[in-house]
Protein backbone atom coordinates (compact mmCIF):
# COMPACT_ATOMS: atom_id res chain seq x y z
CA UNK A 1 0.00 0.00 0.00
CA UNK A 2 1.09 3.53 -0.87
CA UNK A 3 -0.06 5.43 2.18
CA UNK A 4 1.31 8.84 1.09
CA UNK A 5 -0.57 8.68 -2.28
CA UNK A 6 -4.15 6.63 -0.93
CA UNK A 7 -6.85 8.91 -2.42
CA UNK A 8 -5.32 9.28 -5.98
CA UNK A 9 -7.52 6.18 -7.12
CA UNK A 10 -10.59 7.59 -5.64
CA UNK A 11 -9.76 10.89 -7.61
CA UNK A 12 -9.35 9.51 -10.75
CA UNK A 13 -12.25 7.75 -11.20
CA UNK A 14 -14.43 10.44 -9.15
CA UNK A 15 -13.29 13.59 -10.81
CA UNK A 16 -14.11 12.51 -14.33
CA UNK A 17 -17.74 11.37 -13.41
CA UNK A 18 -19.03 14.13 -11.29
CA UNK A 19 -17.15 16.56 -13.77
CA UNK A 20 -19.02 15.33 -16.20
CA UNK A 21 -22.32 15.21 -14.50
CA UNK A 22 -20.96 18.60 -14.00
CA UNK A 23 -20.64 19.41 -17.98
CA UNK A 24 -23.95 18.32 -18.49
CA UNK A 25 -25.72 20.33 -15.40
CA UNK A 26 -23.78 23.71 -16.85
CA UNK A 27 -24.67 23.18 -20.07
CA UNK A 28 -23.54 23.49 -23.97
CA UNK A 29 -22.20 27.25 -23.57
CA UNK A 30 -19.39 25.78 -21.41
CA UNK A 31 -19.18 21.88 -21.91
CA UNK A 32 -16.10 22.52 -24.54
CA UNK A 33 -13.47 24.31 -21.70
CA UNK A 34 -14.93 22.31 -18.88
CA UNK A 35 -14.82 19.19 -20.27
CA UNK A 36 -11.02 19.65 -21.16
CA UNK A 37 -10.13 21.10 -17.82
CA UNK A 38 -11.54 17.45 -16.51
CA UNK A 39 -10.04 15.52 -18.86
CA UNK A 40 -6.72 17.27 -18.11
CA UNK A 41 -6.65 17.27 -14.39
CA UNK A 42 -7.74 13.51 -14.92
CA UNK A 43 -4.82 12.68 -16.26
CA UNK A 44 -2.65 14.67 -14.07
CA UNK A 45 -4.06 13.14 -11.02
CA UNK A 46 -3.22 9.55 -12.46
CA UNK A 47 0.45 10.64 -13.74
CA UNK A 48 1.30 9.31 -9.97
CA UNK A 49 0.65 6.52 -10.41
CA UNK A 50 3.18 5.56 -12.97
CA UNK A 51 5.93 7.66 -11.55
CA UNK A 52 5.38 6.81 -8.00
CA UNK A 53 4.96 2.90 -8.92
CA UNK A 54 7.35 0.65 -6.88
CA UNK A 55 8.26 -1.41 -9.97
CA UNK A 56 10.23 -4.09 -7.47
CA UNK A 57 6.76 -5.62 -5.73
CA UNK A 58 4.03 -7.22 -7.34
CA UNK A 59 1.41 -5.97 -4.22
CA UNK A 60 -1.61 -3.79 -4.75
CA UNK A 61 -0.22 -0.48 -4.61
CA UNK A 62 -2.43 2.81 -4.16
CA UNK A 63 -4.97 0.50 -2.27
CA UNK A 64 -8.30 2.37 -0.72
CA UNK A 65 -10.92 0.61 1.36
CA UNK A 66 -14.15 1.51 2.74
CA UNK A 67 -16.84 -0.38 4.08
CA UNK A 68 -20.13 -0.40 1.78
CA UNK A 69 -22.43 -3.04 2.22
CA UNK A 70 -21.01 -5.02 5.18
CA UNK A 71 -23.93 -7.76 5.35
CA UNK A 72 -23.34 -8.89 1.93
CA UNK A 73 -19.21 -8.40 2.63
CA UNK A 74 -19.07 -6.04 -0.38
CA UNK A 75 -16.38 -3.53 0.63
CA UNK A 76 -15.09 -0.29 -1.44
CA UNK A 77 -11.63 -1.84 -2.48
CA UNK A 78 -9.28 -0.06 -5.00
CA UNK A 79 -5.67 -0.80 -5.84
CA UNK A 80 -3.23 -1.13 -8.70
CA UNK A 81 -0.23 -3.58 -10.03
CA UNK A 82 1.87 -3.71 -12.65
CA UNK A 83 -1.07 -5.36 -15.22
CA UNK A 84 -3.95 -2.61 -14.24
CA UNK A 85 -1.78 0.58 -13.85
CA UNK A 86 -0.91 1.07 -17.54
CA UNK A 87 -4.36 0.76 -18.43
CA UNK A 88 -5.35 3.41 -16.05
CA UNK A 89 -3.14 5.54 -17.81
CA UNK A 90 -3.88 5.00 -21.28
CA UNK A 91 -7.53 5.67 -20.38
CA UNK A 92 -6.78 9.15 -18.61
CA UNK A 93 -4.81 9.84 -21.83
CA UNK A 94 -6.98 8.76 -24.26
CA UNK A 95 -9.64 10.71 -22.82
CA UNK A 96 -7.75 14.01 -23.56
CA UNK A 97 -7.35 13.13 -26.86
CA UNK A 98 -11.11 12.52 -27.55
CA UNK A 99 -11.90 16.20 -25.91
CA UNK A 100 -9.58 17.74 -28.44
CA UNK A 101 -11.13 15.44 -31.54
CA UNK A 102 -14.63 16.50 -30.41
CA UNK A 103 -13.73 20.16 -29.61
CA UNK A 104 -15.12 21.26 -33.03
CA UNK A 105 -16.90 18.64 -34.17
CA UNK A 106 -20.08 17.94 -32.27
CA UNK A 107 -22.38 20.45 -32.73
CA UNK A 108 -25.62 18.53 -31.22
CA UNK A 109 -25.66 18.64 -27.51
CA UNK A 110 -22.20 18.91 -26.89
CA UNK A 111 -22.52 19.22 -23.21
CA UNK A 112 -24.07 15.56 -23.29
CA UNK A 113 -21.56 14.22 -25.20
CA UNK A 114 -18.42 15.31 -23.75
CA UNK A 115 -20.29 14.74 -20.34
CA UNK A 116 -21.09 11.00 -21.41
CA UNK A 117 -17.24 10.71 -22.65
CA UNK A 118 -16.04 11.75 -18.87
CA UNK A 119 -18.22 10.09 -16.93
CA UNK A 120 -17.09 6.70 -18.95
CA UNK A 121 -13.59 7.43 -18.14
CA UNK A 122 -14.10 7.41 -14.90
CA UNK A 123 -16.07 4.14 -14.84
CA UNK A 124 -13.32 2.42 -17.10
CA UNK A 125 -10.77 3.44 -14.39
CA UNK A 126 -13.16 1.82 -11.89
CA UNK A 127 -13.26 -1.59 -13.95
CA UNK A 128 -9.24 -1.56 -13.99
CA UNK A 129 -8.79 -0.48 -10.42
CA UNK A 130 -11.28 -2.35 -8.72
CA UNK A 131 -10.48 -4.99 -5.94
CA UNK A 132 -13.94 -6.43 -4.97
CA UNK A 133 -16.09 -8.21 -7.48
CA UNK A 134 -19.24 -6.81 -7.20
CA UNK A 135 -17.83 -3.27 -7.27
CA UNK A 136 -15.77 -5.18 -10.49
CA UNK A 137 -19.11 -5.91 -11.72
CA UNK A 138 -20.69 -2.59 -11.27
CA UNK A 139 -18.42 -1.08 -13.67
CA UNK A 140 -17.67 -3.06 -16.04
CA UNK A 141 -21.82 -3.24 -16.34
CA UNK A 142 -22.07 0.36 -16.12
CA UNK A 143 -19.59 1.36 -19.02
CA UNK A 144 -22.12 0.54 -20.92
CA UNK A 145 -24.49 3.01 -20.42
CA UNK A 146 -22.37 5.79 -21.48
CA UNK A 147 -21.73 3.95 -24.72
CA UNK A 148 -25.37 3.09 -25.30
CA UNK A 149 -26.30 6.96 -25.68
CA UNK A 150 -22.86 7.78 -27.26
CA UNK A 151 -23.84 5.42 -30.29
CA UNK A 152 -27.79 5.72 -29.75
CA UNK A 153 -27.48 9.66 -29.86
CA UNK A 154 -24.59 10.67 -32.09
CA UNK A 155 -24.20 7.57 -34.75
CA UNK A 156 -24.44 7.00 -38.34
CA UNK A 157 -27.99 5.92 -39.57
CA UNK A 158 -28.27 2.49 -38.45
CA UNK A 159 -27.23 3.33 -34.85
CA UNK A 160 -30.20 1.41 -32.85
CA UNK A 161 -29.66 -1.68 -34.26
CA UNK A 162 -25.78 -1.12 -33.18
CA UNK A 163 -26.64 0.23 -30.15
CA UNK A 164 -28.66 -2.89 -29.06
CA UNK A 165 -26.56 -5.09 -30.73
CA UNK A 166 -23.86 -4.33 -28.98
CA UNK A 167 -25.55 -3.89 -25.47
CA UNK A 168 -27.25 -7.14 -25.65
CA UNK A 169 -24.31 -9.04 -26.21
CA UNK A 170 -22.46 -7.30 -23.82
CA UNK A 171 -25.22 -7.28 -21.11
CA UNK A 172 -25.99 -10.77 -21.55
CA UNK A 173 -22.56 -12.20 -21.75
CA UNK A 174 -21.81 -10.56 -18.36
CA UNK A 175 -24.91 -12.32 -16.53
CA UNK A 176 -23.13 -15.09 -16.50
CA UNK A 177 -19.79 -13.72 -14.84
CA UNK A 178 -22.14 -12.48 -11.98
CA UNK A 179 -23.42 -15.97 -11.65
CA UNK A 180 -19.69 -16.96 -11.58
CA UNK A 181 -18.76 -14.28 -8.81
CA UNK A 182 -21.89 -15.18 -6.51
CA UNK A 183 -20.75 -18.84 -6.42
CA UNK A 184 -17.09 -18.28 -5.70
CA UNK A 185 -18.45 -16.21 -2.66
CA UNK A 186 -20.50 -18.85 -1.69
CA UNK A 187 -17.08 -20.96 -2.08
CA UNK A 188 -14.79 -18.56 -0.52
CA UNK A 189 -17.38 -16.46 1.56
CA UNK A 190 -15.15 -12.85 0.10
CA UNK A 191 -15.70 -11.07 -2.67
CA UNK A 192 -12.22 -9.95 -2.26
CA UNK A 193 -10.63 -10.76 -5.62
CA UNK A 194 -6.91 -11.74 -4.49
CA UNK A 195 -9.16 -13.87 -1.91
CA UNK A 196 -10.96 -15.22 -4.70
CA UNK A 197 -7.47 -16.34 -6.24
CA UNK A 198 -6.71 -18.56 -3.50
CA UNK A 199 -10.03 -20.18 -2.80
CA UNK A 200 -9.78 -23.93 -3.51
CA UNK A 201 -12.26 -25.50 -6.67
CA UNK A 202 -12.68 -28.94 -7.91
CA UNK A 203 -11.84 -29.21 -11.53
CA UNK A 204 -15.69 -29.50 -12.92
CA UNK A 205 -16.70 -26.22 -10.75
CA UNK A 206 -13.52 -24.32 -12.26
CA UNK A 207 -14.21 -25.66 -15.92
CA UNK A 208 -18.31 -23.90 -15.33
CA UNK A 209 -16.70 -20.67 -13.83
CA UNK A 210 -14.27 -20.69 -16.47
CA UNK A 211 -16.95 -21.17 -19.12
CA UNK A 212 -18.84 -18.07 -17.22
CA UNK A 213 -15.83 -15.63 -17.30
CA UNK A 214 -15.32 -16.80 -21.18
CA UNK A 215 -18.65 -16.11 -22.29
CA UNK A 216 -18.25 -12.12 -20.54
CA UNK A 217 -14.82 -11.39 -21.23
CA UNK A 218 -14.88 -13.05 -25.04
CA UNK A 219 -17.64 -10.63 -25.95
CA UNK A 220 -15.68 -7.97 -24.58
CA UNK A 221 -12.55 -8.90 -26.36
CA UNK A 222 -14.11 -9.69 -29.02
CA UNK A 223 -13.10 -13.36 -30.01
CA UNK A 224 -14.55 -15.36 -32.55
CA UNK A 225 -17.08 -16.34 -32.91
CA UNK A 226 -18.90 -13.40 -30.63
CA UNK A 227 -17.15 -10.63 -32.69
CA UNK A 228 -20.20 -9.57 -34.77
CA UNK A 229 -21.17 -6.56 -33.01
CA UNK A 230 -18.07 -4.68 -32.88
CA UNK A 231 -18.11 -3.73 -36.75
CA UNK A 232 -21.79 -2.77 -36.67
CA UNK A 233 -20.93 -0.80 -33.52
CA UNK A 234 -17.89 0.95 -34.94
CA UNK A 235 -19.32 1.93 -38.73
CA UNK A 236 -22.25 3.77 -36.28
CA UNK A 237 -20.42 5.26 -33.75
CA UNK A 238 -18.87 8.29 -33.66
CA UNK A 239 -15.15 8.94 -34.29
CA UNK A 240 -14.36 9.33 -30.38
CA UNK A 241 -16.94 6.65 -29.35
CA UNK A 242 -15.17 4.71 -31.72
CA UNK A 243 -11.68 5.44 -30.57
CA UNK A 244 -12.84 5.03 -27.19
CA UNK A 245 -14.61 1.81 -27.47
CA UNK A 246 -11.23 0.33 -29.44
CA UNK A 247 -8.72 1.72 -27.28
CA UNK A 248 -10.16 0.98 -23.87
CA UNK A 249 -13.25 -0.93 -23.84
CA UNK A 250 -12.10 -3.94 -25.61
CA UNK A 251 -9.22 -4.19 -23.51
CA UNK A 252 -11.57 -4.95 -20.41
CA UNK A 253 -11.77 -8.60 -21.70
CA UNK A 254 -8.41 -8.98 -21.81
CA UNK A 255 -7.95 -7.76 -18.55
CA UNK A 256 -10.59 -9.98 -17.14
CA UNK A 257 -8.94 -13.18 -18.33
CA UNK A 258 -5.83 -12.39 -16.46
CA UNK A 259 -7.55 -10.96 -13.25
CA UNK A 260 -9.87 -13.64 -12.81
CA UNK A 261 -9.77 -16.66 -15.39
CA UNK A 262 -5.92 -17.09 -15.01
CA UNK A 263 -5.69 -17.59 -11.42
CA UNK A 264 -8.96 -17.95 -10.01
CA UNK A 265 -9.34 -21.73 -12.02
CA UNK A 266 -5.94 -22.33 -13.44
CA UNK A 267 -6.73 -26.12 -13.87
CA UNK A 268 -10.01 -25.42 -16.31
CA UNK A 269 -7.77 -22.36 -18.07
CA UNK A 270 -5.04 -24.99 -18.88
CA UNK A 271 -7.54 -27.83 -19.74
CA UNK A 272 -9.21 -25.28 -22.04
CA UNK A 273 -5.99 -24.05 -23.45
CA UNK A 274 -6.55 -25.48 -26.68
CA UNK A 275 -9.62 -24.05 -27.09
CA UNK A 276 -8.39 -20.67 -26.15
CA UNK A 277 -5.46 -20.66 -28.57
CA UNK A 278 -7.50 -21.99 -31.45
CA UNK A 279 -10.32 -19.04 -31.55
CA UNK A 280 -7.47 -16.76 -31.25
CA UNK A 281 -5.52 -17.64 -34.25
CA UNK A 282 -8.95 -17.74 -36.08
CA UNK A 283 -9.43 -14.39 -34.93
CA UNK A 284 -5.81 -13.56 -35.90
CA UNK A 285 -5.68 -15.11 -39.45
CA UNK A 286 -9.53 -15.51 -41.03
CA UNK A 287 -10.47 -12.25 -39.06
CA UNK A 288 -7.27 -11.09 -41.21
CA UNK A 289 -8.70 -12.11 -44.32
CA UNK A 290 -12.14 -10.85 -43.67
CA UNK A 291 -10.96 -7.12 -43.36
CA UNK A 292 -8.70 -7.68 -46.74
CA UNK A 293 -11.95 -7.35 -48.26
CA UNK A 294 -13.57 -4.35 -46.31
CA UNK A 295 -14.18 -0.94 -48.70
CA UNK A 296 -15.38 0.82 -45.54
CA UNK A 297 -12.42 2.12 -44.02
CA UNK A 298 -13.83 2.17 -40.06
CA UNK A 299 -15.01 -1.34 -40.80
CA UNK A 300 -11.72 -2.47 -41.76
CA UNK A 301 -10.12 -1.28 -38.75
CA UNK A 302 -12.90 -2.85 -36.76
CA UNK A 303 -11.82 -6.03 -38.23
CA UNK A 304 -8.21 -5.40 -37.68
CA UNK A 305 -9.02 -4.99 -34.25
CA UNK A 306 -10.47 -8.19 -33.73
CA UNK A 307 -7.64 -9.45 -35.39
CA UNK A 308 -4.69 -7.81 -33.36
CA UNK A 309 -7.07 -8.48 -29.80
CA UNK A 310 -6.29 -12.17 -30.90
CA UNK A 311 -3.04 -11.68 -30.39
CA UNK A 312 -3.83 -11.04 -26.57
CA UNK A 313 -5.80 -13.95 -25.74
CA UNK A 314 -2.59 -16.11 -27.72
CA UNK A 315 0.14 -14.88 -25.67
CA UNK A 316 -2.48 -15.55 -22.24
CA UNK A 317 -2.83 -18.76 -23.20
CA UNK A 318 0.08 -20.02 -24.78
CA UNK A 319 1.09 -19.94 -20.78
CA UNK A 320 0.12 -22.80 -19.91
CA UNK A 321 1.52 -25.03 -23.03
CA UNK A 322 5.59 -23.11 -21.51
CA UNK A 323 4.46 -24.21 -17.96
CA UNK A 324 4.02 -28.10 -18.82
CA UNK A 325 7.35 -27.21 -20.42
CA UNK A 326 8.79 -25.52 -17.36
CA UNK A 327 9.78 -22.15 -19.48
CA UNK A 328 8.90 -19.85 -16.67
CA UNK A 329 10.24 -17.40 -18.92
CA UNK A 330 8.50 -18.06 -22.32
CA UNK A 331 5.39 -17.84 -19.60
CA UNK A 332 6.27 -14.20 -18.73
CA UNK A 333 7.47 -13.65 -22.43
CA UNK A 334 3.90 -14.10 -24.17
CA UNK A 335 2.00 -12.07 -21.10
CA UNK A 336 4.13 -9.35 -21.42
CA UNK A 337 3.78 -9.29 -24.81
CA UNK A 338 -0.11 -9.74 -24.28
CA UNK A 339 -0.49 -6.63 -22.14
CA UNK A 340 2.14 -4.89 -24.71
CA UNK A 341 0.16 -5.60 -27.31
CA UNK A 342 -2.97 -3.79 -25.22
CA UNK A 343 -1.19 -0.63 -24.60
CA UNK A 344 0.26 -0.16 -27.74
CA UNK A 345 -3.00 -1.71 -29.86
CA UNK A 346 -4.99 1.16 -27.43
CA UNK A 347 -2.70 4.39 -29.48
CA UNK A 348 -2.55 2.64 -32.89
CA UNK A 349 -6.69 2.14 -33.20
CA UNK A 350 -7.70 5.48 -31.52
CA UNK A 351 -5.15 6.68 -34.02
CA UNK A 352 -6.56 4.98 -36.86
CA UNK A 353 -10.18 5.93 -36.08
CA UNK A 354 -9.40 9.50 -35.67
CA UNK A 355 -7.43 9.84 -38.92
CA UNK A 356 -10.69 8.02 -40.40
CA UNK A 357 -12.63 10.72 -38.68
CA UNK A 358 -10.86 13.61 -39.75
CA UNK A 359 -11.22 12.63 -43.59
CA UNK A 360 -15.10 11.91 -42.79
CA UNK A 361 -15.77 15.56 -41.22
CA UNK A 362 -14.39 17.30 -44.46
CA UNK A 363 -15.73 14.60 -47.14
CA UNK A 364 -18.67 12.68 -45.43
CA UNK A 365 -17.54 9.41 -46.42
CA UNK A 366 -16.48 6.19 -44.96
CA UNK A 367 -15.71 4.36 -48.50
CA UNK A 368 -11.93 4.15 -50.19
CA UNK A 369 -13.39 4.70 -53.04
CA UNK A 370 -14.24 8.09 -52.02
CA UNK A 371 -10.81 8.92 -52.20
CA UNK A 372 -7.41 8.82 -53.80
CA UNK A 373 -4.59 11.22 -53.33
CA UNK A 374 -5.15 12.45 -50.38
CA UNK A 375 -1.07 13.06 -49.50
CA UNK A 376 -1.64 15.55 -52.23
CA UNK A 377 -3.84 18.09 -50.59
CA UNK A 378 -3.36 17.45 -46.83
CA UNK A 379 0.51 16.32 -46.74
CA UNK A 380 0.47 16.55 -43.17
CA UNK A 381 -2.26 14.23 -42.40
CA UNK A 382 -0.59 12.05 -44.89
CA UNK A 383 2.20 11.44 -42.88
CA UNK A 384 0.52 11.04 -39.80
CA UNK A 385 -1.94 8.34 -41.58
CA UNK A 386 0.73 6.87 -43.04
CA UNK A 387 2.85 6.62 -39.39
CA UNK A 388 0.27 4.86 -38.14
CA UNK A 389 -0.74 2.53 -40.69
CA UNK A 390 2.67 1.21 -40.65
CA UNK A 391 2.40 0.92 -36.86
CA UNK A 392 -0.75 -1.23 -37.41
CA UNK A 393 1.05 -3.11 -39.77
CA UNK A 394 3.52 -4.28 -36.82
CA UNK A 395 6.26 -2.09 -38.59
CA UNK A 396 9.78 -2.44 -36.68
CA UNK A 397 10.54 0.71 -34.27
CA UNK A 398 6.45 1.20 -33.33
CA UNK A 399 5.13 -0.09 -30.71
CA UNK A 400 2.77 -2.19 -32.96
CA UNK A 401 5.94 -4.74 -33.68
CA UNK A 402 7.00 -5.38 -29.96
CA UNK A 403 3.83 -6.52 -28.51
CA UNK A 404 3.51 -9.35 -31.83
CA UNK A 405 6.81 -9.70 -31.61
CA UNK A 406 7.02 -11.12 -28.04
CA UNK A 407 3.97 -13.19 -28.67
CA UNK A 408 5.50 -15.11 -31.42
CA UNK A 409 8.21 -15.52 -29.90
CA UNK A 410 6.89 -17.15 -26.87
CA UNK A 411 4.74 -19.20 -29.58
CA UNK A 412 7.78 -20.64 -31.19
CA UNK A 413 8.63 -22.01 -27.47
CA UNK A 414 5.26 -23.88 -27.45
CA UNK A 415 4.64 -25.19 -31.22
CA UNK A 416 5.66 -23.97 -34.54
CA UNK A 417 2.83 -24.47 -36.07
CA UNK A 418 1.11 -21.98 -33.79
CA UNK A 419 3.66 -19.75 -34.43
CA UNK A 420 3.67 -19.67 -37.87
CA UNK A 421 0.03 -19.11 -37.87
CA UNK A 422 0.67 -15.93 -35.50
CA UNK A 423 2.88 -14.75 -37.90
CA UNK A 424 0.56 -14.21 -40.79
CA UNK A 425 -1.10 -11.77 -39.28
CA UNK A 426 2.11 -9.46 -40.23
CA UNK A 427 1.60 -10.32 -43.50
CA UNK A 428 -2.16 -9.99 -43.58
CA UNK A 429 -2.24 -6.53 -41.44
CA UNK A 430 0.20 -5.04 -44.27
CA UNK A 431 -1.49 -6.42 -46.87
CA UNK A 432 -5.15 -4.69 -45.55
CA UNK A 433 -3.38 -1.79 -44.46
CA UNK A 434 -1.05 -0.82 -47.25
CA UNK A 435 -4.15 -1.82 -49.54
CA UNK A 436 -6.06 1.18 -47.74
CA UNK A 437 -3.43 3.69 -47.62
CA UNK A 438 -2.90 2.88 -51.22
CA UNK A 439 -5.80 3.61 -52.39
CA UNK A 440 -6.65 6.50 -49.83
CA UNK A 441 -3.44 8.69 -49.36
CA UNK A 442 -1.37 7.89 -52.40
CA UNK A 443 -2.03 7.92 -56.24
CA UNK A 444 -3.16 11.15 -58.74
CA UNK A 445 -6.46 13.32 -56.77
CA UNK A 446 -9.50 11.50 -57.51
CA UNK A 447 -11.99 13.78 -57.59
CA UNK A 448 -13.24 17.07 -56.72
CA UNK A 449 -13.64 16.01 -53.16
CA UNK A 450 -10.16 15.14 -52.61
CA UNK A 451 -9.08 18.07 -55.08
CA UNK A 452 -10.84 20.61 -52.27
CA UNK A 453 -9.50 19.16 -48.94
CA UNK A 454 -7.74 21.11 -46.50
CA UNK A 455 -4.77 19.85 -44.33
CA UNK A 456 -5.05 19.38 -40.62
CA UNK A 457 -5.52 22.32 -38.70
CA UNK A 458 -3.27 22.55 -35.01
CA UNK A 459 -5.90 21.22 -32.96
CA UNK A 460 -6.08 17.81 -34.92
CA UNK A 461 -2.43 18.41 -35.85
CA UNK A 462 -1.56 17.97 -31.91
CA UNK A 463 -4.41 14.83 -31.47
CA UNK A 464 -2.51 13.01 -33.68
CA UNK A 465 1.08 13.74 -32.39
CA UNK A 466 0.37 12.97 -29.19
CA UNK A 467 -0.47 9.49 -30.16
CA UNK A 468 2.48 9.88 -32.52
CA UNK A 469 4.66 10.62 -29.51
CA UNK A 470 3.61 7.31 -27.55
CA UNK A 471 3.13 4.97 -30.30
CA UNK A 472 7.08 5.84 -30.81
CA UNK A 473 7.92 5.84 -26.90
CA UNK A 474 6.74 2.21 -27.15
CA UNK A 475 8.56 0.99 -30.16
CA UNK A 476 11.99 2.71 -29.03
CA UNK A 477 11.95 1.89 -25.91
CA UNK A 478 9.70 -0.64 -24.06
CA UNK A 479 11.26 -0.85 -21.27
CA UNK A 480 9.21 2.21 -19.96
CA UNK A 481 6.09 -0.54 -19.61
CA UNK A 482 7.80 -4.27 -19.53
CA UNK A 483 9.74 -2.81 -16.44
CA UNK A 484 6.47 -1.73 -14.71
CA UNK A 485 4.74 -4.80 -15.89
CA UNK A 486 7.11 -7.48 -15.20
CA UNK A 487 7.51 -8.32 -11.30
CA UNK A 488 3.24 -8.15 -11.53
CA UNK A 489 3.05 -11.27 -14.52
CA UNK A 490 6.28 -12.92 -12.90
CA UNK A 491 3.75 -13.15 -9.78
CA UNK A 492 0.70 -14.48 -11.93
CA UNK A 493 3.42 -17.11 -13.67
CA UNK A 494 4.29 -18.37 -10.61
CA UNK A 495 0.46 -18.90 -8.38
CA UNK A 496 -0.96 -20.48 -11.78
CA UNK A 497 2.22 -22.72 -11.71
CA UNK A 498 1.65 -23.49 -8.11
CA UNK A 499 -1.64 -23.77 -8.35
CA UNK A 500 -2.81 -25.29 -11.44
CA UNK A 501 -3.17 -29.37 -10.70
Amino acid sequence: MNESSSYILSLTIWLPILGGAAIVALGDSRARPLAALVSVLTLLVSLPLYFGFDKTTAAMQFTEQLKWLPDFGINYLLGVDGISMPLVILTTLINVIVVISAWEVIKDRPAMYLGAFQIMTGIMVGVFSALDAILFYIFFEATLIPMFLIIGIWGGPNRVYATIKFFLYTFLGSVFMLIALIYLYKAGGTFNILAMHTVELGQKEQLWIFIAFLVAFAVKIPMWPVHTWLPDAHVEAPTAGSAVLAAIMLKMGGYGFLRFSLPIVPDASAAMDGLMITLSLIAVVYIGFVALVQNDMKKLIAYSSISHMGFVTLGIFIAFILIEKGDAAGVALGIEGAIMQMISHGFISAAMFLCVGVMYDRVHSREISAYGGVINTMPVFGAFMVFFAMANAGLPGTSGFVGEFMVILASFKTNFWIAFLASLTLILGAAYTLWMVKRVIFGEVANENVAALKDIGRREFWMLAMLAVFVLLLGVIPDVLTSVMHVSVENLVQHISINKY
